[in-house]
């Protein structure tokens, strides 16, 4: 069993997390740098992916950032023709982000070699495990956004 309490056991857990991360990371990386991009460019594609139509001031919560921090990769996206922002109807004053048709097709391939690895890792563990590895990433992030109370 795996006690958290002990120095050895921490240190093993969030070596297995960093070393996760960054497989699960390193092939979008490399496709986006060969772009100029960065995994911020990543997140916000993502999201925009996710949920078309969103906002600005949405995209911000999802991201956690300042709309200072948001406003040069977003435009970067705009000026290569990845993102695009249109006019909410009712609200003129609100933009909406949508993914260009190029954008579309990078973030699926990126998404793809993330899938890819993900399956790979599913056959090898099997699926109790990754149930169980998603539960702990979904309580993760809902500490961050304030759903679960931390300790």
């Amino acid at each position: 069993m795996l006690d958290l309490k002990k120095t050895s056991s921490q240190q093993a857990a969030m070596q297995a997390f960093f070393f996760g991360y960054q497989a699960f990371t390193t092939k979008p990386d490399e496709m986006l740098a060969r772009r100029g991009l960065s995994r911020v460019h990543h997140r916000i594609l993502f999201f925009i992916a996710l949920n078309p139509g969103l906002s600005v001031k949405e995209l911000l919560g999802y991201l956690s950032v300042s709309k200072q921090a948001l406003n040069i990769p977003l435009r970067q996206l705009m000026e290569m023709h990845l993102v695009e922002s249109d006019a909410d109807e009712d609200d003129k004053r609100k933009r909406l982000l949508g993914l260009t048709p190029e954008g579309a097709r990078l973030e699926q391939a990126l998404r793809r070699e993330q899938s890819k690895l993900l399956q790979r890792v599913l056959a090898e563990v099997g699926e109790n495990a990754m149930r169980n590895w998603l539960m702990v990433n979904q309580a993760l992030g809902n500490t961050l956004h304030g759903v679960a109370e931390a300790d």
